[in-house]
């Protein structure tokens, strides 16, 4: 789990498109684990997908761009970001249901 610290940040994420039904969740858990990002990812009830994400800001960066494509079959129309504050609140990166 990431150590607080200057550089690390968090935000929250809706993603809006196609997005579910493509792999979507699981292929972020995948970003996200592989850069050391801590937060969860859910499907919502609108058809999009929320993610909350903490890390080191360079880490969370890129997995910010990843989030703006997604995985293949994925078509990303919009991600509406809030950053926020480093809290140390999540343990990993997990799905949510």
């Amino acid at each position: 789990m990431p150590q607080a610290g200057p550089g690390n940040a968090a935000f929250h994420a809706v993603v809006t498109g196609r997005v579910q039904g493509v792999g979507f969740r699981y292929s972020a858990v995948r970003e996200a684990r592989a850069r050391h990002i801590s937060g969860t990812v859910a499907n919502r009830y609108d058809g999009s997908v929320e993610i909350d994400a903490e890390g080191a800001m360079p880490d969370l960066q890129r997995f910010f761009a990843w989030l703006q494509r997604g995985p293949p079959g994925a078509h990303v129309s919009n991600v509406d970001v809030e950053w926020r504050s480093w809290t140390g609140r999540f343990n990993g990166f997990d799905v949510e249901f």
